[in-house]
């Protein structure tokens, strides 16, 4: 699968050793200190231990019974294999220091990370300790098979050009009229650069470099063009065309890049091709700083799979990482869209913290998020995007009761107004698309709003975001099965939102009578500012016969939706469920001590359909 190594996003390639033990703590120190950590203080005592641990040269105690007996002071009889709170808070830090380093520490110079199978964690350059101004390229190298390939030196670009004769030619011909400045050292800005929206972000994808056999050209091509036609499917980032693309001369600097063309950041990667095996890497780049933000590589055998199986799945895997809405890109431009002009930030900051919102899911965050698009598209009235998430916002006033507003419009029939609009403004902007489906939806149109949910997953099946909303409308609608897979695929791609992808994934197990796995999946969520997560929880554990930890989760339920069962039929009803799975949920509800009815509508129907006519 697709990961450097050990999956650690952004290390460079470049560091010729591991950084020292005193460089680690340094490290060690910003990270418990940072804010930008969502790390509980067990997580940061975890983190504390396994790096001390290592660096004292112990990494072989670092097992799971010495973690939970030392860190979690649990009992000498603590048994690691029934109990699994360490492979828990294990999975919780990874997400966590994957979070970090994609937002708050975008530019720290150490990464810490604790694989996957294990608990020793692993120390890596961000960056180089020492850069130097003008670096060498290295002497071509034999290839072989067998030892690792390293990628190709930060700063050098040496692009080859597609080589079929009608793409050569378009790239010739692109150029002569774009890149002209070239050839006689002047400087400008092209007029597409001018038709960027304001405030989003840009990219240019560098063709890929070959390397290695001479089939790697017909490979790295063909990675090239597959990444350029994923990309195109997400409406939040601009990304110039393949021509303009091909036409870029081998070498080129990165700074002259972004001034003449006016983007942000450049994808660049290699294709290295020898004996049957290929090694595809790929790299993401700010073209202001010519930081690598981004960098991950793809090992692949030509005998096991296919060649455009695996260019498909390479090029998914890569757009996924930099483009999705909790992608690189994404959060590269959260943390810096201060340098923005004012009138543009507001708008864009606004769409950004969207997605912060529908991580978190909490109340405080959904009003400051609401207020924030409100003024955006008064500023402006044409912005789809913004339309589209205040769709959303406006909706969870009804679903999820965050701050409800008295009106004669509806919180969902605001929902419909704006996501239509969105629609009328750009009938494929996925966004739009998404929120469409969930207010069509929560109006109790399943039927419409699953249509329009495929619609947009033809559109756009690598948007995380979508493949959530969309596969918990199918879930709910009784497609538990088909569900849980697109929950699963997001999860898989975007394991930062784990949060609320697991907590869907443990509905499904609870509808499934599989409590045990839910327990787990739910303690995996841990949305505790969001409301209907506590009620999940506490329907699980009730289940399970553990009073105490439903009865927490019940009366957090209580405190933050107390009236909630006043109207259960018609929440039950407003998210489309079948009358057996909204019936399990009021057994569990009882068992709880939730104040459900005596009798729900959905009980009642069950009851009509089994007797005799």
């Amino acid at each position: 699968m697709l990961g450097g190594g050990d999956g650690t996003v952004g290390a460079s390639p470049q560091a010729q050793s591991p950084p020292a033990a005193e460089d680690v703590r340094a490290q060690l120190e910003i990270l418990l200190a940072s804010p930008d950590l969502d790390a509980s203080a067990r997580a940061r005592r975890f983190l504390r231990y396994v790096v001390e641990e290592t660096l004292a040269g112990r990494a072989e105690r670092i097992k799971a019974y010495a973690i939970g007996t030392e860190v979690f002071e649990r009992n000498a009889d603590f048994d690691a294999q029934g109990d699994p709170v360490v492979r828990i808070e294990a999975g919780r830090l990874r997400r966590a220091l994957e979070r970090y380093y994609l937002s708050g520490g975008t530019l720290d110079p150490v990464v810490i990370t604790i694989p996957k199978g294990g608990y020793v964690p692993h120390f890596a350059w961000r960056v180089p300790p020492v850069e130097e101004a003008h670096p060498v390229p290295a002497a071509p190298a034999a290839v072989s098979p067998g030892p690792p390939i390293d990628p190709p030196l930060r700063r050098r670009t040496p692009w080859l050009v597609a080589v079929p004769v009608a793409i050569a030619f378009l790239a010739l011909l692109g150029g002569m009229l774009l890149w002209g400045p070239w050839r006689d050292g002047a400087s400008r800005t092209p007029q597409a650069a001018a038709a960027f929206p304001p405030g989003g972000p840009t990219l240019v994808v560098m063709p890929f470099e070959a390397l290695g056999e001479p089939s790697a050209k017909i490979y790295a091509d063909g990675v090239t063009e597959e990444v350029l036609s994923q990309f195109a499917r997400f409406k939040e980032i601009s990304v110039l065309g393949r021509e303009t693309s091909r036409s870029i001369p081998p070498g080129a600097d990165a700074a002259r890049i972004r001034r003449d063309l006016g983007v942000r950041y450049m994808l660049e990667g290699s294709v290295r091709a020898a004996a049957q095996r290929l090694r595809i890497t790929g790299r993401l780049l700010d073209a202001q700083t010519g930081v690598v933000l981004w960098s991950q590589t793809n090992d692949e055998d030509l005998q096991v799979r296919d060649l455009f199986t695996i260019q498909d799945d390479v090029a998914r895997k890569v757009v996924t990482a930099v483009a999705q809405p909790y992608g690189i890109i994404q959060r590269a431009d959260g943390t810096r869209t201060g340098s923005r002009p004012p009138d543009d930030l507001e708008a864009y900051a606004c769409t950004l913290r969207f997605y912060d919102y529908r991580a978190a899911l909490s109340e405080e965050n959904h009003a400051a998020n609401r207020a924030c698009l409100e003024r955006a598209v008064a500023l402006h009235p044409d912005y789809a995007t913004a339309w589209a998430m205040l769709s959303v916002l406006y909706l969870d006033e009804d679903r999820f009761g965050f701050n409800p507003r008295a009106g004669s419009s509806t919180p969902i029939q605001r929902s419909l107004d704006a996501a239509r609009r969105a629609i009328r403004l750009d009938p494929e902007n996925v966004r739009a698309l998404q929120a469409l489906m969930m207010a069509l939806f929560f109006d109790q149109k399943p039927t419409e709003a699953l249509e329009v949910g495929e619609r947009a997953v033809e559109l756009n099946p690598n948007d995380t975001e979508l493949l959530g909303a969309f596969g918990t409308c199918l879930s709910q609608a009784g497609a538990w099965q088909r569900g849980s897979e697109l929950i699963e695929q997001a999860l898989a791609r975007n394991p930062g939102h784990s949060g609320y992808y697991s907590g869907v994934l443990a509905v499904y197990a609870y509808m499934q009578h599989d409590y045990a796995r839910a327990e787990t999946l739910i303690r995996q969520a841990a949305l505790e500012k969001f409301p209907l997560y506590h009620f999940v929880a506490a329907v699980i554990y009730a289940q399970l016969g553990k009073a105490s930890e439903a009865a927490e989760a019940r009366d957090q339920f209580l405190r933050m939706r107390p009236t909630i069962f006043e109207h259960w039929d018609d929440e039950m009803a407003k998210r489309n469920y079948r009358p057996e799975d909204a019936a399990h949920y009021a057994e569990g509800a009882r068992k709880a001590g939730f104040p459900v009815p005596a009798r729900t509508a959905a009980e009642t129907a069950l009851e009509a359909s089994a007797s005799p006519h």
